[in-house]
């Protein structure tokens, strides 16, 4: 008797299921198509994958939390937001990845976010599966004490559903050492128990060295190793960032360590371009305007002579030789990927989860150029996360120079594997295609391994 299931079905029969599924989830839908177009051509006569369903099954979460989160403003008005965490896929380790804490923040960003992050963990090498939370809430414009309290109440909630060997958050947009503090410090308060179930703290409680530095670090570390796979270098190239945070800034940072000038830096207002160069002294600055003073990007042009800001625009027209998408998800379209094409571009390295529109990656793809999706590029954050568990586990701290040899290698490693399995020949390599297969290889033989569950 055939099965109601037919175990061959094609990428359009699949895709059509996932959006019949996720109905009008447009960024997880976007995630999904971008690993199956790759999947289905390697998992094409392997029969395993196909009758186990692997694919479908990374494809539909673990489980999915939502929750309500109640907390008090500073006027004494109560507040009501939404919390979430998606607990993608445990196949290879407990749940990993960030909390994101911004107005934009919905179950479809959420599901994709952790749809991604299964593979980009699994490229690490670490023994981590993929997740993701956060609210509609939005630290910008709040006191402190306002945001306490909300992280307090956040996680009276999330605190059910984690733990050091069952998923470990970190930060994300709008999350960073204040919130994560705060949150840990409920997360003690209502278990009794000092664990590593939170990465991105400080060091004086149990955080890593160089978790701050690892993402932006990361994504060039993975620039650098495709330029030099291509007989290029950093020093002498100019850079276009998107982005003023943590991510771009330390990216930013490392491209001038390694001798490459870098152009631009944005925000949700607009860019600011300086031809001159954004030497290290500017990139303090600018790490004092965002963490310490909450300013805008804007301000950088009134401060520094000869920069511009660009109101309302994104920094794509910029003429450079590589480009970092370092701030949101689809922050760079297919124009623009045109507009960087024609300018000269030779390299993309992706700071931020699924900057590139899938027709923007479509045009790197034609043209050939070097792209690094941020599934590997962006690694190296998560990375350093898994370190940074491996040390509480321990009881341990290990320095930064020993860190940062380790982020060196590790990123040195995801690109070998991008390379073994995207290598099209003639010195041109699919990144995308490379990061796809590896990272989906390993989890789907660990799911094999485990039996129908």
């Amino acid at each position: 008797m055939a099965s109601v299931y037919d175990r061959h079905v094609d990428l359009d029969q699949f895709m059509k299921g996932v959006k019949k599924r996720n109905h009008g989830q447009t960024e997880f839908i976007q995630a999904v198509q971008e690993v199956a177009q790759d999947i289905f051509e390697f998992i094409e006569d392997k029969e395993q994958y196909h009758t186990a369903q692997i694919l479908r099954r990374i494809a539909e979460p673990d489980r999915i939390v939502s929750f309500r989160v109640c907390w008090e403003d500073d006027e004494h008005n109560i507040r009501v937001q939404r919390g979430w965490r998606v607990q993608n896929n445990n196949a290879i380790g407990p749940y990993k990845g960030g909390i994101r804490f911004h107005s934009s923040v919905n179950e479809s960003v959420l599901k994709f976010l952790a749809f991604e992050q299964t593979f980009k963990n699994s490229l690490t090498g670490l023994p981590m599966g993929g997740g993701k939370g956060g609210s509609n809430f939005n630290p910008k414009g709040k006191s402190d004490s306002e945001v306490m309290r909300f992280c307090q109440s956040f996680m009276s909630e999330l605190y059910r559903h984690i733990g050091p060997n069952t998923d470990v958050p970190a930060g994300d947009i709008g999350v960073g050492g204040r919130e994560i503090g705060y949150m840990f410090g409920q997360y003690k308060r209502l278990t009794g128990r000092w664990e590593g179930v939170l990465t991105g703290k400080a060091t004086e409680y149990g955080g890593s060295q160089m978790r701050p530095e690892a993402t932006g670090y990361g994504a060039v570390y993975f620039l650098q190793n495709m330029l030099k796979h291509a007989g290029h270098d950093v020093e002498g190239k100019t850079a276009v960032i998107s982005g003023s945070g943590n991510v771009a800034t330390h990216a930013a940072e490392k491209i001038v360590q390694l001798g490459g000038k870098v152009l631009t830096l944005s925000d949700s207002g607009g860019f600011i371009h300086d031809p001159d160069g954004i030497d290290q002294e500017k990139i303090d600055w600018v790490k004092r305007l965002k963490n310490e003073r909450r300013g805008r990007i804007s301000e950088y042009a009134d401060h520094f002579t000869g920069a511009t800001y660009h109101d309302g625009k994104r920094p794509w027209d910029v003429t450079c030789d590589v480009a970092l998408p370092c701030a949101t998800q689809n922050e760079l379209n297919e124009g623009e990927a045109k507009e960087l094409v024609e300018n000269g571009v030779i390299a993309v390295s992706e700071g931020a989860n699924m900057p590139t529109t899938l027709d923007g990656v479509k045009v790197f793809h034609d043209a050939k150029i070097m792209y690094g999706p941020g599934k590997a590029a962006n690694a190296g954050g998560v990375a350093v996360s898994g370190l940074e568990m491996s040390q509480n586990s321990e009881r341990i701290s290990w320095n930064q120079e020993r860190l940062g040899d380790m982020l060196t290698e590790l990123m040195a490693d995801i690109h070998e594997k991008c390379v073994e399995y995207g290598d099209q020949g003639e010195g041109h390599v699919d990144y995308v295609k490379g990061a796809n297969i590896a990272g989906f290889k390993k989890v789907a033989d660990a799911m094999l391994a485990f039996g129908v569950v």
